[in-house]
């Protein structure tokens, strides 16, 4: 096995981005969360479906994610499950990013939330959001490449 397969785990993945978005580019990011956030996320209790990032005062913002509050605590020490939670990116790559979304228009959405040598690390993608037609058009290539590979498999 691969070092790098040995020491991450993936919590929860966005498959509904890739689905919305055309992915340009891909950043990882540390998170900074709360002791019972830490916890649940272990546990695998979080969504990032409707998550997003925002980039406001030189600082990356991640915004709409879910993480549920953890059942192992009493209900006072635990945390808001939407709450805002800052992302912890280099200036560098976050000046860059500011640059892309508002000339260019694109979107940042986040792609995974793993761990990686026991840190979360959420994977941000910087996506341009796809028309009706760009879907269509990815569910048929799926589809032929379904067909071929049933074919090669009778051969």
């Amino acid at each position: 096995m691969s070092e790098k397969s040995a020491n991450t785990k993936i919590v929860s993945d966005n498959r509904q981005a890739r689905f919305l978005y055309e992915i340009l580019e891909t950043y990882e990011a540390g998170i900074e969360l709360k002791g019972t956030e830490v916890k649940s996320i272990r546990e695998g209790k979080c969504n990032l479906r409707d998550g997003y990032v925002l980039i406001r005062n030189g600082e990356a913002w991640l915004l709409n994610v879910h993480v549920s509050p953890y059942q192992g605590s009493g209900a006072y020490f635990n945390h808001d499950p939407l709450r805002t939670r800052k992302l912890l990116l280099h200036k560098q790559e976050i000046r860059k990013l500011i640059g892309k979304v508002e000339q260019k228009g694109l979107t940042l959405v986040p792609l995974k939330m793993y761990l990686k040598k026991g840190l979360v690390k959420v994977s941000v993608g910087l996506g341009r959001g796809k028309k009706l037609h760009d879907k269509r058009e990815d569910l048929k290539k799926r589809q032929d490449k379904r067909e071929m590979e049933r074919a090669m498999k009778s051969y």
